[in-house]
């Protein structure tokens, strides 16, 4: 299985922590459908920990809680599948999970044949309790090498927080996309927190193994499993801008059943949805980080080339960019003709360098721009 651009869709953690059942998987499953959000490119649908009993069966196979999910999980695989979504689990690679369950060590191979009988398509895999004397990178291989050989296609979401050195041997073990960070809060110091620690990993990104930095908080506010604080709807724009331009996965953490609209647009604005599914999946690179306002820089599909800038500061700023700061000096001969995605106003053309407007405390832009000869 070869996942080439970064997956989408809704994990239960977030908002619902262990609070989770077959109805509200049923209805989110709508909730996705009905919303626009499957169409949007949102198409997995993930329930996190806590689904099972806390004891495996006769056979060793884990068995969903009978009081949350009454009919199994293969009906409810059915009825999302029905959807027209994919259907996603969680399992851990210690001795628990996080939250005290069943774990798969030591049962790896029996726990990823009994996904693929499920019609699993995504496995979260999670990394509490671990052994003392196991290497993480063993246990990630041998989960990796028993969902490769259990029959089914099955996106292989490590979650092992960037702990031991993650990026330097996550794509050895199959991963298709890798956890790079601690857990996400509903708050600006959390968001600001994981984005400081990409800085340095962006060139561990890349197709096939995306850098996973923890699922969306946007639209909780304040409210759910993690919501602490709140968000500003501009730091949540922010916040969406910064994953879907450092090729992160945006799995979405609010209850979507709820949604209000101007949260619904941050999910479904397909100008940023396209920076974040560009074919070409170039790793962005940095391009100016001065006084809090950090200035990335992609190569997309075709040409052009994508533009975000980042208020990480608690001030106003006029943040701006050299264009030989991205390679293009004046030797090149060419200007750049700059849309701004958010508001989708056309900025003209530049040349030499582009000094954007005012804007407020965590707040951003986000351009795409076209490479043009003078």
């Amino acid at each position: 299985m070869i996942v080439r651009t970064p997956p989408m869709g809704w994990n239960s953690w977030n908002t619902f922590g262990g609070n989770i059942n077959e109805e509200l998987i049923k209805t989110t499953a709508d909730a996705m459908v009905n919303t626009g959000l499957l169409e949007a490119g949102y198409n997995y649908l993930v329930i996190d920990d806590c689904w099972a009993e806390l004891k495996r069966d006769e056979n060793h196979r884990l068995v969903p809680g009978h009081e949350k999910f009454p009919n199994g999980m293969k009906a409810v695989a059915d009825y999302v599948h029905s959807k027209g979504l994919k259907f996603g689990m969680y399992s851990c690679s210690g001795t628990l999970t996080c939250a005290g369950y069943p774990s798969s060590y030591e049962y790896e191979f029996i726990d990823a044949k009994t996904f693929a009988e499920w019609e699993v398509d995504y496995l979260k895999y999670d990394y509490c309790f671990k052994p003392e004397h196991e290497e993480g990178n063993l246990l990630y291989k041998r989960m990796g090498m028993a969902l490769a050989n259990c029959g089914r296609d099955i996106l292989f979401s490590a979650c092992s927080w960037g702990n031991d050195e993650t990026h330097k041997w996550i794509k050895t073990t199959g991963a298709h996309m890798w956890r790079s960070t601690g857990d996400i809060t509903d708050n600006w110091n959390s968001i600001k927190s994981l984005y400081e620690k990409q800085i340095e990993l962006q060139a561990s990104n890349g197709k096939g193994c995306f850098n996973d930095m923890d699922m969306l908080v946007v639209g909780m506010g304040g409210k759910g499993n993690v919501g602490f604080g709140g968000c500003t709807l501009e730091e949540y724009r922010t916040h969406f801008s910064i994953w879907a331009f450092l090729n992160s996965p945006l799995i979405i953490g609010c209850d979507i059943r709820n949604m209000k609209q101007d949260i619904k647009d941050i999910f479904t604005k397909k100008e940023i949805i396209a920076i974040n599914q560009d074919p070409a999946q170039r790793q962005p690179f940095l391009a100016s980080n001065q006084y809090g306002n950090t200035v990335w820089c992609k190569q997309l599909e075709g040409g052009d080339l994508a533009i975000g800038m980042f208020n990480m500061t608690d001030s106003n700023q006029i943040p701006f960019f050299i264009f030989s700061d991205i390679g293009l000096d004046r030797s090149c001969g060419v200007k750049l003709d700059i849309t701004d995605l958010w508001t989708g106003e056309h900025l003209g053309l530049f040349r030499d360098q582009y000094r954007a407007r005012l804007i407020g405390p965590h707040e951003c832009i986000m351009l795409r721009c076209k490479i043009v000869n003078e």
